[in-house]
C-alpha cells in the first residue's frame, strides 16, 4: 500500500481518493477476507485506471505518444472514453467530422438555410417536371377519344328518350342532357364515364324541398321533398305521388320506376346490334348505371339520373346516402357539380392558373391507386377551392407546390374528419366515409408526403382499366395497414435487463406533421 500511495503522491488533482481507496483495501480483508479483499481490489484498480484517463493531462508526454500513433484524420478523444468502439464506428466518426464544413463562411448565419432551399428548390423541379410529364402522357385523353365516348353516350340518350316518350308519353319530364366530366374536359386517364340527367316535372303547389339539417336526421347536403296540400289535392294528384313514401318523394322509388324500364323493358342487345355496340345495364349500383362497349378495348359507364331542380335553383338528384341508404332513402343528393366547376374554370381564368390541372392529376393519381379511389372529384374540387382561399400563387410553374399543398390539406381534413363543402360549408364531403377508409386514405397520403413521386410510380404500375360503380364497392378493402386517427402503432423491444416501448400515434404524427 505504500507503493501505491508513493506513486500517488506525484498527482496533484487526486483531491483525496487514492487515500480513501487505500483505506478501504486495507480494510477489506478484515470484512471480506483474502478473496473477497482481492476481487474488490481488482474492481477498484480498474475504476481507478479509468478515473486516471479522463483527469489525465492531454499534454502528458505519455498520452501525446499514443495520440500520435493514431490517424492524423480521427480525433484525438477517440479511445480514451470506456466505452469501446470498434473500427466501423471510428471510421463512420471521422467521415462524418470530414463531410463537415471547413470554410468560416459555412457558419455564417442563413447559409444553412440557403443551401437547405437550394435542395428543396431542386426536388420540386424534379417534382415538376414529373407532374407535367405524368400529366401528358397519362392524364390527358386525346380529343379523338374523348370524341368517341361522347357520340357513344349521345346514341345511348337519344334511344332512352325515344324510348321514354313512346312508352310513357304522360310522365312529366324535362328534356334529357348529358353532363359529367366528360364534357367539362376534366375527365382523366380514360374517357369512360358519363351521367345522362333526367329532370323531373313537380308540381310547384304540391311539394316542398326541406334541408337536411332542418330534419331529425340532421344531414346538411341531402334534401327531404315533401308532398303538400293532400287535403285539397289527394293522392294520385301528381303523377309522383306513386313514388311517395311517407309523405316523401323517394328517390329509391323513383329509380326503381326508371330501372324496370330502361333495364327490364328496353332490348338493349337488339339496339346494341344497330349501333354496334354491346350495351348491359350494370347490376349491382347505386344508381341506374349502363355499360356500354363502343369498341373493342373501350367501354363507357352512363348513369342514369332522375334530377330535381327547385325554385330557388337548388339541385338534387336521385343518388342515395353510401352508409345509410335503407335509413334515408326518403333524402335526394344536393349537387353542387356545376357550380364547383364554374368557380374552379373562373379562378384559373382569372390569374391563368393551374388548378384545374392540379385536379385532374390529383383525380388520375386516385382513379388509379387502389388504396385512394374512395377520394372523388367533388371532394378534390372543393380542397382545391379552400386551398385558393389561402393560397394566390397558381401559376403554371407553381404546379408542384401547389400539388404537395392539396395532399397535407387533405391530411389535415382527414384528421379532422370533415372536408367542409366551399360552397357551403355546413356540408362534410367526408361524412360518407367509414372509419376504415378514413384510416387508409389518411395513411396513404401521408406516406406520400415524404415520397410524392412514389404516387405517380404506383399510378404508372396500375392497369389503366375503366372503374364500375360496383368495382368501386369492391374496392373498400385495401391494401395497406392503415392506422391514422384511431389506431395506434406500437413496437415493443424486449431486453434481458431492461424493456423499450416505442408507442407512436398515428393522430400525432399527422398533427406534427399539419404544423
Amino acid at each position: 500500500m505504500a507503493g501505491v500511495n508513493g506513486d500517488r503522491k506525484g498527482k496533484k488533482d487526486d483531491n483525496g481518493i487514492g487515500t480513501a481507496i487505500d483505506f478501504m483495501l486495507s480494510n477489506a480483508k478484515l470484512v471480506l477476507g483474502v478473496g473477497g479483499a482481492a476481487m474488490l481490489g481488482i474492481a477498484t484498480l480498474a475504476v481507478k485506471r479509468m478515473y486516471d484517463r479522463a483527469i489525465s493531462a492531454p499534454t502528458s508526454p505519455t498520452k501525446m505518444e499514443q495520440t500520435g500513433k493514431r490517424s492524423c484524420e480521427e480525433p484525438a478523444w477517440m479511445g480514451s472514453s470506456p466505452r469501446v468502439l470498434n473500427q466501423d464506428m471510428k471510421s463512420t466518426v471521422s467521415r462524418s467530422l470530414q463531410s463537415l464544413p471547413t470554410s468560416s463562411h459555412a457558419f455564417e448565419p442563413g447559409s444553412g438555410a440557403t443551401q437547405s432551399d437550394l435542395l428543396r428548390a431542386r426536388m420540386r423541379l424534379s417534382l415538376q417536371e414529373r407532374l407535367w410529364e405524368f400529366y401528358q402522357n397519362n392524364v390527358d385523353i386525346p380529343a379523338e377519344e374523348q370524341a368517341m365516348a361522347r357520340r357513344a353516350a349521345l346514341d345511348i340518350c337519344a334511344e332512352l328518350r325515344v324510348f321514354l316518350h313512346a312508352k310513357l308519353p304522360d310522365m312529366p319530364l324535362r328534356e334529357m342532357y348529358l353532363s359529367g366530366s366528360l364534357y367539362d374536359d376534366l375527365q382523366v386517364v380514360t374517357a369512360d364515364h358519363a351521367q345522362l340527367m333526367v329532370p323531373l316535372i313537380l308540381e310547384k303547389n304540391l311539394w316542398s324541398s326541406i334541408p337536411g339539417e332542418d330534419t331529425i336526421m340532421n344531414v346538411p347536403g341531402f334534401w327531404l321533398v315533401r308532398r303538400e296540400n293532400l287535403e285539397y289535392f289527394p293522392r294520385n294528384s301528381s303523377y309522383w305521388d306513386r313514388c311517395m313514401v311517407g309523405g316523401y318523394l323517394s328517390p329509391k322509388s323513383v329509380l326503381e320506376v326508371f330501372d324496370k324500364l330502361v333495364a327490364g323493358s328496353i332490348n338493349w342487345p337488339a339496339i346494341g346490334s344497330v349501333l354496334d355496340y354491346i350495351i348491359r345495364p350494370v347490376v349491382p349500383s347505386e344508381t341506374l348505371t349502363l355499360e356500354v362497349q363502343y369498341e373493342t378495348d373501350r367501354k363507357l359507364y352512363v348513369d342514369f339520373l332522375p334530377l330535381l331542380v327547385m325554385e330557388d335553383g337548388t339541385s338534387l338528384i336521385a343518388k342515395p346516402h353510401r352508409l345509410a341508404a335503407e335509413r334515408h332513402e326518403n333524402l335526394w343528393r344536393q349537387s353542387f357539380r356545376v357550380a364547383e366547376t364554374a368557380r374552379l374554370r373562373a379562378l384559373d381564368q382569372e390569374d391563368g392558373g393551374c388548378r384545374c390541372a392540379c385536379l385532374k392529376v390529383g383525380k388520375a393519381v386516385c382513379k388509379l391507386n387502389p388504396a385512394l379511389q374512395r377520394l372523388n372529384a367533388s371532394q378534390l374540387t372543393n380542397a382545391i377551392l379552400l386551398l385558393s382561399e389561402k393560397e394566390g400563387d397558381w401559376t403554371q410553374e407553381a404546379l408542384a407546390d401547389r400539388f404537395l399543398q392539396l395532399l397535407r390539406a387533405l391530411v389535415g381534413h382527414l384528421e379532422a374528419g370533415r372536408l367542409p363543402c366551399a360552397l357551403s360549408p355546413k356540408v362534410n364531403l367526408f361524412c360518407e366515409l367509414t372509419e376504415q377508409e378514413v384510416d387508409e386514405l389518411g395513411y396513404t397520403l401521408y406516406c406520400a408526403l415524404s415520397d410524392p413521386e412514389g404516387l405517380l410510380r404506383t399510378a404508372l404500375a396500375q392497369p389503366i382499366t375503366s372503374l364500375t360503380t360496383s368495382s368501386l364497392h369492391s374496392n373498400v378493402a385495401l391494401k395497406c395497414q392503415p392506422l391514422f386517427m384511431c389506431a395506434m402503432v406500437t413496437s415493443s423491444q424486449n431486453e434481458v435487463n431492461g424493456k423499450t416501448n416505442i408507442c407512436m400515434e398515428s393522430s400525432s404524427l399527422l398533427k406534427h406533421m399539419v404544423s
